[in-house]
């Protein structure tokens, strides 16, 4: 994973977008990078995550000189199934793509220097994620965001619930980290069972429960099997699956 990187210790896993010269702009390379890195941390020991990025942005969005064609694969949740915690650590620009990565976190540490943005209705871009927005935070904010593109700065969003704490720049790691201490040392079957209820009441945009499903008909479309059994079926013969 040469975009993320990913560290263990003290039950926490902390995942680190280092494509700090791109101001971590989601490129296909990063997304399937922090794709692993979420499947990892679910099927590791540890008990909840961290989500930061190097440099002074957190994320600026999609690439627009390398575009990715599954932007969704960097979102927790909706990229791989989680059922531990993910808390954001942010700093600087939170903008398009970027938002829906946070948003589907269960906990976020400001930077007084964050600011959110989601121009893409001004540049004609959309990729189907970001209307979950309106459960995260109240409606007419979410429509703000939504259709006039203009910034949220940290405050703002931890006013109106989006955001759990705002600290001085360089303190964000630091509380986040603390955060997931408290988690790490708790109880697992409580934490996952009282995440797990609570994100049942939470409604969500349709594309957060279109996108995964159609990822698994898009890995049966090519995957080895289909291609063996319509080998089998010009040869006439029985085909050998193997689940892949």
């Amino acid at each position: 994973m040469g975009l993320v990187k990913v560290e263990s210790s003290e039950g926490i896993t902390t995942i680190t977008m280092t494509r700090a010269e791109k101001r971590n702009a989601l490129s296909q390379g990063l997304c399937d990078d922090l794709y692993e890195a979420y499947r990892a941390f679910e099927t590791g020991d540890d008990q909840v995550a961290v989500l930061q990025a190097d440099g002074p942005a957190f994320c600026v969005g999609a690439d627009l000189k390398e575009p990715p064609a599954a932007m969704w694969k960097a979102v927790p949740d909706v990229s791989y199934k989680l059922t531990k915690p993910v808390i954001a650590a942010t700093q600087g620009w939170v903008i398009g793509g970027a938002i829906c990565i946070v948003m589907t976190c269960d906990l976020m540490v400001s930077a007084d220097t964050t600011k959110f943005m989601y121009p893409e209705a001004k540049v004609g871009v959309f990729g189907g994620l970001m209307p979950g927005i309106v459960s995260r935070m109240p409606h007419k904010v979410a429509m703000e965001l939504l259709l006039l593109g203009e910034e949220i700065s940290a405050k703002r969003a931890y006013d109106v619930g989006f955001v759990n704490k705002v600290v001085p720049l360089g303190e964000e790691r630091k509380e986040a980290r603390r955060m997931a201490s408290v988690i790490a040392n708790s109880a697992p079957l409580v934490v996952r069972t009282l995440r797990d209820f609570a994100n049942q009441t939470l409604p969500k945009g349709p594309a957060e429960f279109f996108v995964p499903e159609r990822y698994k008909l898009e890995k049966i479309a090519g995957s080895e099997d289909r291609k063996e059994g319509a080998a089998a079926f010009r040869e006439k013969r029985a085909p050998k699956f193997k689940g892949r």
